[in-house]
């Protein structure tokens, strides 16, 4: 049984407000954001089926896996998708000490701006904890960097082997709502359910009138 609900609660959100649950607005715009990537299994993927729909995402990118895949990397940004930092290793925070933290996360930033030739590319400030599990002190810290970190108002749980592929869809299209950032993973363990979902996330959606951009 997971503990992490669908939905972030109200309560939650009021209490880490530096950090980014959702943004706020009058249209009809969803977030989308991929986790774990790039891989090249599914990343390309991704990024075939949101140009269907003329979507754009942001891809919260794990610093070795960029360091293997470079190319996917400059895929990404080439189709207008923003870049954001998960890492150089997927560390789990509450784990993890501060400092060994920090320089894990400015190691990813160096990685992933070190395959990026046009300067006017380099996304530096948004970050997303692996697990959404960051302490205080780190959160501080990456804040005072001059982070924003990226949380989340829907997740899908496409990772999840335990959830069917509908389950997965329906958590998204019946919790999400305009301004809600929603989490999937361009990653191997979630491709079954992710697969499944996205196209119809997408589809959902666009029927209603909603467009999908990447956080700034």
């Amino acid at each position: 049984m997971n503990i992490i609900p669908v939905k972030t609660p109200l309560v939650v959100k009021k209490m880490f407000p530096k950090y980014i649950w959702d943004i706020p607005t009058a249209k009809r715009v969803l977030y989308l954001t991929f986790d774990d990537g790039p891989t090249p299994e599914i990343t390309h993927w991704v990024l075939k089926t949101l140009k269907q729909y003329q979507a754009k995402a942001t891809f919260f990118c794990i610093g070795d896996n960029v360091k293997k895949h470079p190319e996917i990397l400059k895929d990404i940004l080439a189709e207008g998708h923003t870049v954001g930092n998960h890492t150089q290793n997927h560390l789990r925070g509450w784990k993890t000490s501060t400092k060994l933290y920090l320089e894990n996360t400015l190691t990813a930033q160096k990685t992933i701006d070190s395959h990026i030739q046009n300067s006017e590319s380099r996304i530096k400030n948004l970050f997303r904890p692996p697990y959404g599990k960051i302490t205080n002190k780190q959160g501080k810290q990456l804040i005072s960097l001059g982070y924003k970190i990226i949380m989340w108002d829907v997740i899908s749980f496409d990772w999840d082997k335990n959830i069917s592929k509908q389950t997965c869809l329906n958590n998204v299209i019946t919790k999400a709502k305009s301004g809600s950032i929603i989490v999937f993973h361009d990653s191997i363990k979630a491709q079954k359910n992710m697969k499944f979902a996205l196209p119809k996330v997408l589809a959902h959606f666009a029927k209603l009138g909603f467009t999908f951009e990447a956080i700034v």
